[in-house]
């Protein structure tokens, strides 16, 4: 990652998204090209360009969310005017808040209040509103209903050891005439996307979110054990060797291309699941996640993106208006008809056409109502450091460079020390 960042430092980034003379004002607005992302942001822009005569160019940003930050961080810290409108992670506002323009006061308070509350708390720092909600996530449960049913299954299994015991046997069944099949595949790499499917896990287990609202470090226990012996008995077993280089877009073309059973992975991957090239149309089910036990809950991790503009913007009233454009219904609605984003805005998880386009919206709307946050709220300005902690450890486990037991107790040594005397 540092040579890449060595290379596209801040001049090199202004040279390259060049002078554009044109009339009315010229915003630029960092995006994201996992799935349909970059797409979907192109078509939104250009919409809003159209209506309102100004001019928007759209800079593609690395699609791991770590680097994607260490990019924004670079910018902002050098209090670049290059980039005028930012996505953001859910999780960031409490890292990057001081780069940001309080939308609080721009934005009308009925277009706020449109969005799920807990959202728009997410982005709220102190009292300061740092980014719109553009589109919500949570992970979910992606299977081959064909395979469920040839193989003498009625349902997507409820807990993690169905899920191993399904896969071993479909896996098995498949490969006779596939070689390369696999049971699940999942965000095995070592970034964000994997302290995403390890929360799961762990909260789905009872072993709680790494670090509790009241700041207390509680990673070290014997639910989070049992979930992390769980998750590195998949590897070589049920899911390749190589998952623990995979982030979405992998897991997504071996799930897509007819070579496994069950994947994990955000709302997105279902209308590409859908489209003429996909091997799958037509065969996916989508289910929660399973629990950890027969005692355990279903748990997903609360993703997402937020639009924010930056302080170091030279046209912030045009930005804001982009934003709450983008952020706005007609919009969020033809994302999700087009590319199954989840919308932020409660009134679309009733619309007709939102629901005919993704019938799960409906069936798991309490997956995305009740998803779990990561604790970047209570590690504020710290959360980098707390994920990458987390996600190494979990990486070791599943390599098997470590027990989870071993992996357990150093993460919570490293964790007591980043935290130092506070969050």
């Amino acid at each position: 990652m540092k040579k890449w960042m060595s290379m596209i430092g801040i001049a090199s980034l202004t040279l390259a998204l060049g002078q554009a003379a044109a009339q009315g004002v010229t915003l630029t607005i960092a995006c994201g090209a996992v799935g349909q992302e970059l797409e979907m942001c192109k078509t939104g822009v250009a919409a809003w360009a159209k209506k309102t005569g100004n001019t928007v160019k759209v800079f593609e940003s690395p699609n791991l969310t770590n680097d994607r930050l260490a990019l924004y961080q670079q910018q902002l810290a050098a209090k670049s005017d290059t980039i005028d409108v930012y996505q953001i992670d859910v999780v960031w506002p409490g890292i990057l808040y001081n780069h940001f323009v309080d939308l609080k006061g721009k934005v009308p308070a009925s277009e706020i209040d449109d969005h799920f509350p807990a959202i728009i708390d997410a982005n709220t720092v102190g009292s300061k509103l740092v980014a719109i909600p553009w589109f919500t996530d949570a992970g979910l449960l992606y299977y081959r209903t064909d395979l469920l049913q040839k193989y003498g299954y009625k349902s997507a299994p409820k807990t993690w050891s169905e899920l191993a015991t399904m896969a071993v046997k479909i896996q098995n069944g498949e490969r006779k005439a596939n070689k390369s099949f696999q049971g699940f595949v999942f965000q095995g790499k070592d970034y964000e996307g994997l302290t995403c499917d390890a929360l799961e896990w762990i909260y789905s287990y009872g072993g709680g979110t790494i670090v509790d609202k009241n700041g207390k470090v509680t990673i070290n226990n014997v639910y989070a054990r049992q979930a992390l012996t769980q998750a590195a008995s998949w590897v070589k077993k049920i899911a390749p060797e190589g998952v623990t280089t995979y982030a979405e877009e992998d897991a997504r073309g071996i799930f897509q291309s007819g070579n496994a059973a069950f994947m994990r992975n955000w709302p997105y991957a279902w209308s590409l699941g859908q489209g003429e090239d996909s091997k799958v149309k037509g065969k996916i089910g989508v289910a929660p996640l399973p629990r950890g036990g027969n005692n355990g809950k279903n748990a997903a991790t609360l993703g997402g993106w937020q639009l924010a503009v930056s302080s170091y913007s030279k046209n912030q009233a045009a930005a804001i208006e982009l934003v709450r454009y983008l952020a706005g219904p007609e919009e969020q609605k033809r994302r999700a008809i087009e590319a199954s984003y989840n919308p932020t805005i409660k009134s679309l998880y009733q619309d007709k056409d939102v629901l005919k386009a993704n019938p799960f919206f409906g069936s798991l709307y309490n997956v995305f109502t009740s998803a779990v946050a990561r604790p970047s709220g209570v590690t504020g300005l710290k959360y980098n450091q707390v994920s990458q902690a987390f996600s190494g450890a979990v990486h070791n486990a599943l390599t098997g460079k470590q027990t989870p037991a071993a992996v357990l107790k150093q993460l919570e040594s490293d964790l007591n020390r980043i935290k130092g005397r506070g969050w």
